[in-house]
């Protein structure tokens, strides 16, 4: 059990309780927080009428928060939540395949941002902490709120902020029965520069709200469906290696091509697909007696991605290659003539690469509330939320031969290659093999590989809620309960390979292609001075190569060290094994708070104080490698396949700590329209959940004798920390038509979790069995080992502060004259900065980034205009650049360019029932960049077309 200290947050929030609590005397009659009593409120409709609901849930939350509220359901016109949130202050997205899918809080990334739905915690299927909210949508979800302050009854999790999603509570419906339907057609303008795309797609929508028996009986269900295809057009810049790290060599890679840093090479690439949600929603509510209240409810996401990214790889070769005319950027080369050696594995692998993905989401919940006294109030919650996610990515390599048609066709190792990165444009290209990529007599298909990730993430949870009404002129009630939750997430990783992706093999040989199986596809646009290739169909090349069916992945140790019978491999598959696993995780919490509702002077003044303690008790299971030492443990392991390997002892480690979070809001009423707030507390965060697997490995060179090892993920990994301090000013406009909002913010962040690599780390002494000699296998002679390198996740304890600010402007023009008062604009700006600092080499120099995630400007603006039963809008999303992953081969920390996102919507309602609508995404096909520190040296510049969406709305 964790000792309980207080911090300085907690002493001078106690301390501001106090100092108020002493003005008591001054305190008048308790005062009613429900303020809007006599405030008189105009009639508006659509998107102005779903402005004023947000800012009127935000005005009379007691916490600073934003607030998105739909009309009814079905009335929210984003594709998904991701969406719809990113037009709330200070909170951005990650665009993934041209959609929104993991949002930013306040410079923040996924991974701090905690999020439930119908107040419960949701798992996800990202293999991370963070839900893809894409998974989610619009038009299932009745109301969304982000509190970026938190108070003790909200579970803990979220040091950038919790994000609440609430589906529909059929018994707060003002009409008796609702039913709503949406028809929607979609059209992607870039799908046709893409062979095989699909530029057609749906959403189809439906929704019922009913009540029953004297409204003490409500139903609603839901569905929602999104066909819709998934293009782009990209150029990747793969990550670059550190050849030997000497400082300040600038001669050049044809004097000392190991003394420069030369990128992997590069991709161009044509991604296309289809993406299919169907959503599911059911809630039941019943008051069988005045005092008590029984709700189920049920939410479903099943999201299927089938998709294919065609194009050319360029693998550069190393420096082995010969490098001439080099181009450099400080020491990192960005553009040369590159020739393959004798040495080198210089190519251009022709790709179809061929990707699924399969993933569920599922959240049940009953809740009971019970009114036991006019005082007292018992709130129950059992809740179960699932995530399953079964992504296979499979790889076809092709490479040139000198002659396809050959009895025995040999690879043309004849490959020149000449390239000039241009920054955040699109590079200069050339290849000596150019006419031979779309030329069936030249291309062969050399290997197939299947990599799936599977993994499974589900929490069920209990809570305990009471809140008991006080007689008391400062304090209006207290809140006090508990939530238990037990989570386990576990992943498999399995694989098959066939063929070799540099050269011709002779055991397992390349496909002769025909034309029945290609395409040859030519580029358009921006990049129709790429070279032809083949577009190869993958189901027809794997049939004629593998004639008895495509043998199944399997999670295997293959010929990897302390096998007994490799049954015929020869490659080291064990990462299959090591990585797959599971992890545990049980929590226990418990809060108390006092609400505020008092007076000082004239000035009501609202708000909570409380603590919130949590337990966490967190492990996992690892493979831990004791060399088959049987006195350590060692015992035999067998895989999916039968093959059995000595050298592992299976063990489950982890750790615990208890943690203290107390937090402070205050909302002082400066006058009926304005109000000023201040909050506190301190928060966290937990690691990602994948973070935590155990996959820790340590090996010795055969040749050196040095000793290297890694753990990408750590078991013992703590959580996040920060003390934050929030204030908010907010004035809200006569006749509830707009307001002004002005909020800064700053978070002491006391750790954040960073890979790093540790020199001359003691193996042995931390608990690796590592041997003291190897055998050279070439000399045959003892060779004593010694300390190298050691890769892991640790928590780094130099966190540093975030702090900003956020403006934010909604104006209804209802002023104006006719037929200028239909206009309005909804805007707001944010300027976050932080002292938080990684460093990356993927760009070749070390060189420092910002914290992902943080855009130093944000800035969302909306004009809208409605007129009878006309409306329309324009909507302007502009995020300074930021540090996030982009994909490649692997996962790459890059730097993204600044982006500005324009959509566009209009509709007009034909009777009251019957309503169309136009809208536009990505108006201006805003492409995604990046780049490696600096923009000279380029990462990605990515197209994903404008998304057109036409169709009808009918509701009753």
């Amino acid at each position: 059990m964790g000792k309980f200290k207080l911090s300085a947050l907690m002493l001078a929030m106690f301390a501001a309780s106090s100092a108020l609590a002493a003005a008591e005397s001054e305190a008048q009659a308790t005062v009613n927080p429900q303020l809007d009593e006599d405030l008189e409120v105009i009639e508006v409709t659509g998107f102005s009428r779903s402005l004023i609901q947000s800012l009127n849930q935000k005005r009379f939350t007691d916490t600073v928060s934003e607030q998105l509220s739909a009309d009814d359901l079905g009335a929210l016109p984003d594709v998904s939540m991701a969406d719809a949130l990113t037009r709330l202050p200070g909170i951005s997205a990650v665009r993934t395949g041209g959609q929104a899918a993991e949002i930013n809080i306040r410079g923040m990334s996924g991974g701090f941002v905690f999020s439930t739905l119908n107040g419960r915690e949701q798992v996800s299927t990202s293999g991370s902490r963070s839900i893809e909210f894409d998974q989610y949508p619009s038009e299932l979800i009745s109301s969304a709120a982000v509190y970026k302050s938190p108070k003790a009854s909200l579970i803990e999790g979220g040091v950038a902020g919790t994000v609440e999603l609430q589906t529909a509570s059929p018994l707060d419906n003002e009409q008796q029965h609702k039913f709503v339907v949406n028809a929607r057609g979609m059209y992607n303008d870039r799908a046709s520069e893409v062979n095989d795309a699909t530029e057609f797609g749906d959403r189809i929508s439906f929704s019922y709200q009913g009540k029953y028996l004297d409204d003490t009986l409500g139903v609603a269900l839901g569905y929602a469906r999104l066909f819709q295809p998934s293009v782009a057009t990209q150029f990747i810049g793969l990550a670059y290696n550190d050849i030997d790290g000497l400082a300040n060599d600038t001669n050049g890679p044809e004097v000392n091509p190991e003394n420069e840093y030369i990128s992997e090479g590069f991709e161009l690439q044509h991604l296309g697909g289809e993406e299919t949600r169907n959503g599911y929603m059911a809630a039941i509510e019943w008051i069988p007696v005045d005092n008590f209240k029984l709700k189920g409810d049920v939410f479903l996401s099943r999201f299927d991605t089938e998709s294919f990214a065609r194009g050319l790889r360029v693998k550069l070769g190393g420096p082995t290659a010969t490098y001439t005319n080099a181009q450099l950027e400080g020491n990192s080369v960005v553009g040369a003539s590159v020739n393959r050696t004798s040495k080198s594995y210089t190519r251009i692998e022709i790709v179809n690469d061929d990707n699924q993905d399969f993933d569920e989401v599922d959240s049940y919940g009953v809740n009971a509330d019970w009114q036991v006294t006019e005082r007292l109030n018992v709130n129950m919650d059992v809740s179960l939320s699932r995530a399953k996610s079964n992504f296979r990515n499979g790889l076809l390599w092709a490479l040139v031969a000198e002659d396809a048609t050959a009895q025995e066709p040999v690879l043309d190792k004849n490959v020149s290659i000449n390239y000039q990165l241009n920054g955040l444009n699109l590079p200069d290209v050339g290849f000596n093999q150019a006419a031979a990529f779309s030329d069936i007599d030249r291309v062969m298909v050399s290997k197939y590989g299947i990599y799936p990730y599977q993994n499974e993430d589900e929490v069920s949870a209990y809570r305990l809620d009471f809140k008991y009404e006080l007689d008391n002129s400062w304090f209006s009630s207290v809140e006090f309960g508990a939530r238990y939750s037990d989570r386990e997430y576990s992943n498999n990783r399995s694989v098959f390979e066939y063929g070799n992706d540099g050269d011709f093999s002779a055991t397992e040989p390349p496909l002769r292609l025909t034309n029945d199986m290609v395409n040859v596809v030519d580029w358009e646009g921006e990049f129709s001075y790429f070279p032809s290739y083949l577009a190869i169909d993958v189901d027809k090349a794997l049939n004629a190569w593998f004639p008895e069916g495509a043998p199944t992945p399997v999670t295997t140790w293959g010929n990897a060290d302390g096998v007994v019978d490799p049954q015929g491999y020869t490659t080291n598959y064990s990462w299959t094994m090591l990585q797959s696993g599971s992890v545990y995780e049980e929590v226990l919490s418990a809060y108390a708070m006092l609400n505020i509702n008092a007076e000082i002077g004239n000035m009501p003044v609202l708000g909570n104080i409380g603590i919130r303690r949590v337990d966490t008790d967190q492990s996992a299971t690892i493979l831990e490698n004791v060399n088959g030492d049987l006195a350590l443990g060692a015992q035999n392991i067998t895989d999916s396949i039968g093959i059995i390997n000595q050298n592992y002892l299976p063990n489950v480690l982890g750790t615990t700590y208890t943690d203290y979070l107390p937090s402070l809001n205050l909302n002082f009423q400066l006058t009926d329209n304005t109000q000023l707030r201040f909050a506190a507390a301190k928060v966290m965060s937990r690691p990602p959940i994948n973070r935590l697997a155990g996959d820790a490995s340590a090996q010795a060179d055969e040749t050196t004798g040095k000793i290297n090892g890694s753990s990408t993920n750590n078991p013992f990994l703590k959580p996040f920390y920060a003390d934050q301090y929030d204030i908010s000013y907010e004035h809200y406009f006569d006749e509830s038509d707009g307001a002004l909002v002005i909020a800064g913010f700053y978070k002491n962040i006391d750790s954040f979790i960073d890979t790093i690599a540790i020199e001359g780390f003691d193996f042995k002494g931390n608990g690796f069995n590592v041997p003291d000699y190897i055998e050279n296998p070439v000399s045959g002679e003892q060779v004593a080992t010694t300390n190298g390198t050691y890769t892991t996740a640790v928590n780094n304890a130099n966190g540093g502060y975030i702090r900003g600010i956020e403006l934010a402007y909604t104006q209804v023009l209802s002023f104006l004259p006719a037929p200028f008062d239909g206009l309005g604009f909804n805007g707001s700006y944010s300027y976050t900065e932080s002292e938080v600092e990684s460093i990356t080499s993927l760009g070749g120099e070390t060189v420092t980034q910002g914290l992902p995630g943080l855009s130093k400007n944000v800035l969302n603006g909306t004009i809208f205009y409605s007129l009878d039963n006309f409306e329309t809008r324009l909507n302007v999303r502009y995020r300074s650049d930021f540090v996030s992953e982009q994909v490649a081969i692997n996962e790459q920390v890059v730097n993204f360019d600044a982006e500005t996102v324009v959509d566009f919507q209009t509709s007009y309602q034909f009777t009251d029932s019957f309503g169309m609508l136009l809208q536009v995404n990505n108006l201006t096909d805003e492409p995604t960049q990046s780049y490696f520190g600096n923009e000279n040296i380029t990462g990605t510049t990515q197209y994903f077309g404008r998304q057109v969406y036409l169709g009808f709305t009918y509701s009753h």
